[in-house]
C-alpha cells in the first residue's frame, strides 16, 4: 500500500504522556471497537497525549459558551496499532461478506480509504496510534447525539465534511459540521478531509495541512 502524503514527514515526539479524558467530556459507551472485541491495554481507550487534550478541554468549554448544556462526546481517541490492525480486519470481512464478487485487491482498496495502514514502522504510524488523533461528535443537553447527516465511521461520500454544503435541505446538519469544525478549527486541530469526526493536532496529517517541517507526536507506545 502506497503511503499517504503526510508520511513523509519526520516527527520529533516531545514525549507527552497520555492522559484520560475527563469526565465532563461524554462518551459513546460501550466503546464501539470494544464491543466487537479489540483489546486496548486495560481497556482505557479514552485517553489524549496531554497538550491534545488540554486543548480538547478548551474546546469543550467554547461549545458550553455558545450551547449551554451541550456537550462533546469522544468516539474514539488513542487506539493502539493492534486494535488498528483489528478493525482493518473486521472491516476486510464486512466489505467481503457484503461485495463476494469484488477482488481481494478492490477490498482492501476500499478499507484503505478509510483506514490508516497498521504500521510497525516508528515513521508512518496510524494517526490514532500517536495519542494526537480523536473521532468525536455533539451531544445536545439533553444527552443525545446530534444528527450530523452520517455515522461516525460511514463510508460513504456523505462523510466528507461539506458534503451537505450546497443542500438547502439539509442546513442544519451542515451547520453542526461547521460549528464542530470551528470550535475545533480555533484551538488549531485540522480535520481530515474525508471524514467529518476526524481531528488532530500535532501528528504528521496536521504537519501535512499546515505545511510544519515535523509532526510533534509519533506512536505514543513508543515513547
Amino acid at each position: 500500500m502506497d503511503k499517504k502524503n503526510w508520511q513523509a514527514i519526520p516527527i520529533q515526539d516531545c514525549a507527552e504522556p497520555l492522559d484520560t479524558l475527563p469526565a465532563e467530556i461524554a462518551r459513546v459507551e460501550p466503546h464501539p471497537y470494544l464491543a466487537l472485541g479489540a483489546a486496548y491495554p486495560d481497556s482505557t481507550p479514552h485517553c489524549l497525549r496531554r497538550g491534545v487534550l488540554q486543548r480538547l478541554i478548551r474546546v469543550h468549554e467554547a461549545l458550553q459558551r455558545r450551547h449551554p448544556g451541550w456537550r462533546l462526546r469522544v468516539f474514539d481517541a488513542y487506539r493502539p496499532n493492534a486494535v488498528q490492525q483489528f478493525m482493518v480486519d473486521h472491516t476486510y470481512a464486512t466489505m467481503r461478506a457484503q461485495t463476494p464478487h469484488a477482488s481481494e485487491a478492490q477490498i482492501w482498496e476500499r478499507v484503505y480509504t478509510f483506514w490508516a495502514q497498521p504500521s510497525d514502522d516508528p515513521a508512518t504510524p496510524p494517526p490514532h496510534s500517536t495519542g494526537a488523533a480523536i473521532d468525536l461528535t455533539l451531544e445536545n443537553a439533553a444527552g443525545e447525539e446530534l444528527d450530523m447527516g452520517t455515522p461516525i465511521d460511514d463510508f460513504s461520500a456523505r462523510a466528507h465534511p461539506d458534503f451537505f454544503r450546497d443542500q438547502p435541505q439539509h442546513a442544519d446538519i451542515q451547520a453542526r459540521r461547521t460549528l464542530l469544525f470551528d470550535l475545533m478549527h480555533a484551538e488549531g486541530f485540522v480535520q481530515h478531509p474525508a471524514e467529518w469526526w476526524h481531528f488532530s493536532y500535532g501528528d504528521q496529517l496536521w504537519a501535512w495541512r499546515h505545511g510544519a517541517a515535523q509532526a510533534h507526536y509519533g506512536r505514543a507506545d513508543l515513547i
